[in-house]
């Protein structure tokens, strides 16, 4: 049978041992969980969400073509980002720039909801914000409206992928977190194939009077409501209901948990490991800041910056650089779909190894991968051998999101864990804000091997935080991560 936690009264300065104790027995008891339907199908419930985040943020890339053909982009449709200009950037940079502008005043702004308000609320939320958002976008006529929708769009929904890695690290049991996060970014990845093709079949054409890059926005906000209703199955997390002195409502999750994993396998589950309580105190900004994390912090942000250049700066330009490659309109839309069809296959394949190989391992081969498969892309003009590099590099790019996803949500104790991803997630926002800018002003300046530079630094600093800084994860329970020094 389950075994059961002893009650606890609510966090305060008298129930702080308590608190923290139960917070421990909670992760043990998560952390015993065998592979079951039950934890998988609760991983996909979680991952439905992101699926409209990929959604979201690669349609970037595929609709690009479309808006600049329609006029959006001119500087009389611009209107204040047109003052862009003065750095060089203009056009459809300015979209990318308030893509991830948003994101990250989301982050910024909002990423300690999900440790005050609890997980559900803010995943939720933030799903509703997308579609209602979104939506308005669709049916902006001028380039200038675009971009503010798509800021505030970004602001609500920029939370919603470090919830997400939140809730994984906090649900899944330790020795399946790895391999959580490869299936988890396999899922979400789905969306890039996806939107891939439908810019392919719809951007070039106008239907029922609406531009073909319209429809694809629309498709995605008519999925996020589909995804609403799956996902308001999916519980609280019992270690922050544990961690905010709500044991009861813990111990009913926790425990219908174990009953249908026990169901499923015809006996009871083992005993928990002995907790490790982690130290319980009213959580606050600076604690990131702490000296139990600061190293950790300042590491994740240098690397989020980085990272992110080389992931998104390839995958928001990946048409417009095929193009600059002397490839039409036309066939590189259809050469990036092909492409997009590797965004699923890198977590697949990353499932047979993560659980195996150090987290820090994973991240630091696949960045090397990327740098040297963006520098044959900018030798290479064969659309054979630009189809085969950028699977290659997407393939890698997976492999890094999916094992970095998972690791820094590992570094951060439960009372802040969320605020810390939401932190150093902002670097990646804010990198890739600019970077799309700097990508645009490197293609202007100096084509694609400008570009293939660019990036191929950016790699070289990831590299070196995570392989000089970053410590060893594999197979430690959250707890013992957090406490160690």
């Amino acid at each position: 049978m389950p075994i059961q936690a002893t009650s606890v009264r609510p966090v305060a300065n008298v129930g702080v041992l308590d608190t923290s104790v139960h917070v421990a027995e909670i992760g043990a008891r998560l952390d015993r969980l065998p592979s079951s339907r039950t934890v998988w199908m609760l991983l996909a419930l979680i991952s439905t969400g992101g699926i409209f985040e990929f959604y979201d943020v690669f349609f970037t890339a595929y609709v690009a073509p479309g808006m600049i053909k329609t006029g959006l982009f001119t500087p009389q449709s611009l209107g204040f980002f047109g003052s862009l200009k003065a750095i060089a950037v203009a056009g459809f940079g300015t979209f990318v720039f308030s893509t991830f502008a948003g994101l990250w005043l989301g982050v910024v702004l909002l990423g300690h909801a999900a440790d005050r308000f609890g997980r559900k609320p803010v995943f939720t939320g933030s799903l509703v914000w997308y579609l209602v958002c979104t939506t308005i976008l669709a049916f902006q006529a001028s380039g200038e409206a675009l971009n503010i929708w798509r800021l505030i769009a970004g602001i609500g929904f920029g939370v919603q992928l470090v919830t997400i890695d939140t809730y994984i690290s906090e649900m899944m049991p330790c020795s399946l977190r790895g391999r959580a996060f490869s299936i988890n970014q396999s899922i979400t990845f789905g969306a890039v194939p996806l939107v891939a093709l439908l810019a392919w079949l719809l951007v070039p054409h106008t239907i029922f009077g609406l531009e073909g890059w319209r429809i694809v926005v629309l498709i995605g906000s008519v999925g996020a409501v589909l995804a609403f209703f799956l996902i308001m199955a999916v519980p609280e997390s019992p270690r922050w209901l544990a961690a905010h002195g709500h044991a009861a409502k813990a111990e009913q999750i926790l425990s219908r948990i174990e009953r249908k994993v026990e169901a499923e396998l015809g006996y009871p589950l083992p005993p928990p490991a002995p907790a490790m309580p982690e130290i319980q105190v009213d959580a606050k900004f600076q604690d990131i800041f702490g000296p139990a994390y600061r190293a950790r912090t300042v590491m994740l942000s240098i690397f989020n910056a980085a990272q992110v250049i080389g992931f998104y700066g390839f995958n928001s330009w990946v048409p417009t650089l095929l193009i600059a490659r002397g490839i039409n309109v036309t066939h590189s839309l259809e050469y990036s779909f092909i492409i997009a069809t590797a965004q699923p296959l890198g977590p697949l394949f990353g499932a047979m190894f993560l659980d195996a190989v150090e987290r820090k391992v994973q991240i630091i081969g696949a960045m090397l991968v990327m740098g040297l498969a963006m520098l044959a892309f900018a030798l290479c003009s064969s659309p054979l051998a630009l189809i085969a590099i950028g699977v290659i590099f997407c393939f890698a790019g997976n492999i890094m999101s999916f094992a970095y996803h998972g690791y820094q949500a590992e570094l951060f104790p439960t009372r802040i864990r969320a605020r810390a991803i939401g932190f150093v997630y902002s670097w990646s926002r804010l990198g890739a804000a600019f970077g799309g800018l700097a990508i645009g002003y490197f293609l202007q300046m100096g084509g694609v091997p400008a570009v293939a530079a660019f990036i191929g630094g950016a790699m070289a600093v990831g590299v070196i935080m995570i392989a000089v800084f970053g410590p060893r994860t594999r197979g430690l329970a959250l707890e013992e991560i957090c406490g160690r020094r």
